[in-house]
């Protein structure tokens, strides 16, 4: 009988994560909270290379800049086949966020799917 024990699936590094894909667009407006959120997040587990699917939410009170939709879908897409525990994967995602808005606050949390009867929620809030 074949056993999967052992087994692991290919996935990339981290240095495949696309930041030079996020655009960003001038925002000249009072202090405003913006919240974008998908189902649609994904990365790979880099111990048994299977996929570990979250809800992320993106939430952030923008400086003199917000992030361009189409090119957050493009970097959260970066992430499909990149070996990345969901702790690091959500604390990545809220710097690479950062260093491109430099927004007044900014918080990005995963919500992943249940993995082995555990569902975990990470959360990284930047000022």
């Amino acid at each position: 009988m074949a056993t999967a024990e052992g087994r692991t699936i290919p996935f990339t590094g981290p240095e495949a994560i696309d930041v030079a894909v996020l655009e960003t667009f001038p925002y000249d407006g009072p202090e405003q909270e913006i919240v974008t959120e998908t189902d649609e997040f994904s990365a790979v587990c880099p111990f048994s290379g299977l996929p570990d699917v979250a809800r992320l939410t993106l939430s952030y009170v923008p400086g003199d800049r917000c992030i361009e939709l189409k090119s957050l879908k493009y970097y959260v897409m970066s992430y499909r086949s990149v070996g990345i525990f969901q702790e690091h994967a959500t604390a990545r995602l809220a710097e690479d966020l950062q260093r491109v808005l430099q927004a007044r606050r900014l918080t990005v949390t995963t919500r992943y799917n249940v993995r082995g009867g555990f569902l975990t929620t990470c959360s990284v809030t930047l000022p």
